[in-house]
C-alpha cells in the first residue's frame, strides 16, 4: 500500500513535468531559464524543495539522531543561510546580468581558462549533489520493497529524467509546487502526529539549546561548523539555486524568492530535527539499522501518514536532482565544451540539443558516486566544501571587488582544490562518518581534524586568491563593475557583423545569430 501510494504521487509529478514541456519550444532559453519568466511564486517553490531534499529531511534526522540537534540541523540551516545571504546580496545583480549558467559569470568576470577551470569544479561538486539525493531513494526502495539499493537509484534516475530531459526548467519548477505542497504537508502532519503521540522529547545534551554542539570539539563543534559554513557560504556558488534566481522575471521577485525559501527551508529542518530527537527518546531507533525515517514510518506510522512523507521524501530528492542534472549539464556543455546557442529560425539550438545529451553521462557519474559513498548529509555538505575551498572567493570578490584578477582566480580555485583534497585523503572521518571515498591510511592526520579540514582548505583558497590579486594587476577588461549590468541590454539580439567567434566559443554560430547571448554581446 505505501508503495502504491508514494507510486501514485511519483506519477503525478511525471504528467505535470512532462506536459510543460512543450513551453520549452526549442529554446534552449526556454529550457535553461524558463524564458526568464517565472514569478516570485514559482521561484520560491523551486529554491525551496531544492534546498529541502533527501539531504535535509533524511539526512537530517540521521545525523540528529546520532549526534544532535546541530548535526543534523545544520544541513537545513547552512542551506537557509545560503539563500538568505543571497536574496540580500547576489539576487538583484545575478539575475539583471542575464546568464544562462553560472559558469557564464566566470567567462564574463575573468577568462576562457577561468571559467573552464570553475566549470568544471561546479559540475564535479553537483554531480556529488545529485549522488547524495539518490542515496535516499535507493534506501527507500531497499528498505520498503526488498529490491536491491542500486536499483532504487537507477529507478530515481530514471524517472527524474523522464521529465527534465524534455522541459528543462519549466518542468523543474512547475513541479516544484507539487513537491513544495506534498513536502510541506507532510513535515506539518509528521510534527503533529510526533508531538501528539509522544510529546517533543530531547535526549540531554542533544538538543538546539545544548551550545555544546556548537563550542565543544567533542561533541562535533568543529564538524558542525564546517557544515554551516560550507552549506551556508560555499552553496552561494550553486548552480542550481542560481538557475531558477536567473529565471525569475525580475531582480526584486529572485530576491523576494530567495527570502520565501530560506525561511521555508529553515523551518522544515528544525521539525525535521526535532521529530528526530524523538524518535531517539521514545523509541530508542538507531540509524545504524536503517534511516531513521524509514523505521519510524514502517513500524510505528499510520499508513496514510506513511504515504504522505515518504512521498515528500521522494518529491524532495526529484527536485532537487532534477535541478542538479539540468544545471550540471548545461555548465558542461555551454561553459566547458562551448557550445553556444543558436536561434536563426529552421535551426536546432545545438546548446539544447546537447544538453540533453549531456544529462545521460552526468546521471551515469551520480549513480556511481551514490553506491561508493552511500551517505546522504555527507555528499550534500561534501559539494559545497568544495565550492568554499575553490570558488568562493573568486566568486563573491569577483562581484563585490574591482582588483579580482584570472590568475588570481585560476591560484586560489588550485590551492583550495589542492589542500581540500590532500585533507579528504588523509582524513580517516568525513563529517563524522567512515571515510570510503579516498582515504590514504596515514597517521599524520587523525579524525580530531575532521571539520577544521573544511574550514583551513576554505581559508587557504580564499588567502591565495586575495594575495594574488594584490600582486597581480587586472587587466581592462577585468575591472568591470558586474553590479550594475542590465540584462535588457545583453539579452537584446547582437548586430548582424563580421566579428570573428570569440575565444572558447562554437564557431559555427554566427555572431549575429546569438540574441540573448551576454557573452557575445
Amino acid at each position: 500500500m505505501i508503495i502504491t501510494g508514494v507510486a501514485l504521487t511519483v506519477l503525478l509529478v511525471l504528467v505535470v513535468g512532462i506536459a510543460v514541456a512543450r513551453k520549452v519550444d526549442g529554446d534552449s532559453a526556454n529550457y535553461l531559464v524558463a524564458g526568464r519568466q517565472l514569478g516570485i511564486p514559482l521561484v520560491a517553490v523551486a529554491l525551496t524543495t531544492a534546498a529541502v531534499d533527501s539531504n535535509a529531511t533524511v539526512g537530517n534526522t540521521d545525523m540528529s539522531s546520532g549526534y544532535g540537534f546541530w548535526a543534523g540541523a545544520s544541513l537545513a540551516l547552512g542551506l537557509a543561510i545560503c539563500l538568505l545571504l543571497a536574496g540580500l546580496f547576489l539576487a538583484k545583480p545575478m539575475n539583471r546580468m542575464g546568464l544562462l549558467t553560472l559558469g557564464d559569470f566566470f567567462a564574463r568576470r575573468y577568462n576562457r581558462p577561468v571559467e573552464l577551470v570553475a566549470s568544471l569544479l561546479m559540475v564535479f561538486a553537483f554531480t556529488i549533489l545529485l549522488a547524495g539525493n539518490l542515496v535516499a531513494m535507493g534506501f527507500l526502495v531497499e528498505y520498503f520493497t526488498g529490491m536491491p539499493y542500486i536499483v532504487g537509484v537507477v529507478l530515481a534516475v530514471c524517472l527524474v529524467l523522464a521529465y527534465t530531459i524534455g522541459g528543462g526548467l519549466f518542468s523543474d519548477a512547475y513541479t516544484a509546487v507539487i513537491q513544495a505542497v506534498i513536502t510541506g504537508v507532510a513535515t506539518v502532519a509528521l510534527f503533529v502526529w510526533v508531538a501528539s503521540t509522544w510529546g517533543i522529547t530531547i535526549p540531554e545534551g542533544m538538543g538546539p539549546f545544548d551550545l555544546g554542539q556548537l563550542t565543544d570539539p567533542a561533541q562535533g563543534a568543529a564538524i558542525n561548523w564546517a557544515t554551516l559554513v560550507s552549506l551556508g557560504i560555499g552553496d552561494l556558488v550553486a548552480i542550481d539555486f542560481m538557475q531558477r534566481i536567473f529565471g525569475a522575471k525580475t531582480p526584486e521577485g529572485a530576491q523576494k524568492a530567495c527570502f520565501i525559501g530560506a525561511g521555508a527551508t529553515a523551518v522544515v529542518g528544525v521539525l525535521w530535527s526535532l521529530i528526530a530527537l524523538t524518535t531517539v527518546a521514545e523509541l530508542g531507533l538507531s540509524a545504524a539499522d536503517a534511516p531513521i525515517i524509514y523505521q519510524l514510518l514502517d513500524d510505528f506510522a499510520p499508513a496514510l501518514l506513511a504515504i504522505l512523507v515518504l512521498s515528500g521524501i521522494v518529491a524532495a530528492s526529484f527536485s532537487t536532482a532534477s535541478g542538479a542534472i539540468l544545471a550540471t549539464s548545461a555548465v558542461a556543455v555551454r561553459n566547458i565544451a562551448g557550445v553556444r546557442r543558436e536561434v536563426a529560425p529552421g535551426h536546432h539550438d545545438p546548446l539544447l540539443r546537447w544538453t540533453r545529451i549531456a544529462m545521460l553521462p552526468v546521471v551515469l557519474v551520480g549513480i556511481f558516486l551514490a553506491v561508493r559513498v552511500s551517505q546522504t548529509g555527507i555528499l550534500l555538505t561534501l559539494a559545497f566544501d568544495l565550492m568554499l575551498a575553490c570558488l568562493i572567493a573568486p566568486f563573491l570578490l569577483g562581484l563585490f571587488w574591482r582588483r579580482s584578477t584570472s590568475t588570481a582566480a585560476l591560484v586560489g580555485a588550485g590551492v583550495g582544490f589542492v589542500v581540500r583534497v590532500t585533507f579528504l585523503a588523509l582524513t580517516p572521518t568525513l563529517y563524522g562518518v567512515p571515510n570510503t571515498l579516498l582515504y590514504v591510511d596515514n597517521d599524520l592526520v587523525t579524525a580530531d581534524f575532521d571539520g577544521w579540514a573544511t574550514l583551513v582548505a576554505a581559508a587557504a583558497g580564499v588567502t591565495a586568491f586575495v594575495v594574488t590579486a594584490l600582486l597581480t594587476r587586472p587587466r581592462a577588461e577585468e575591472e568591470i563593475d558586474l553590479r550594475h549590468v542590465d540584462r535588457t541590454a545583453t539579452d537584446a539580439p547582437v548586430p548582424v557583423t563580421a566579428a570573428p567567434a570569440p575565444a572558447g566559443t562554437s564557431a559555427e554560430v554566427p555572431v549575429a545569430l546569438r540574441s540573448a547571448e551576454p557573452l557575445e554581446a
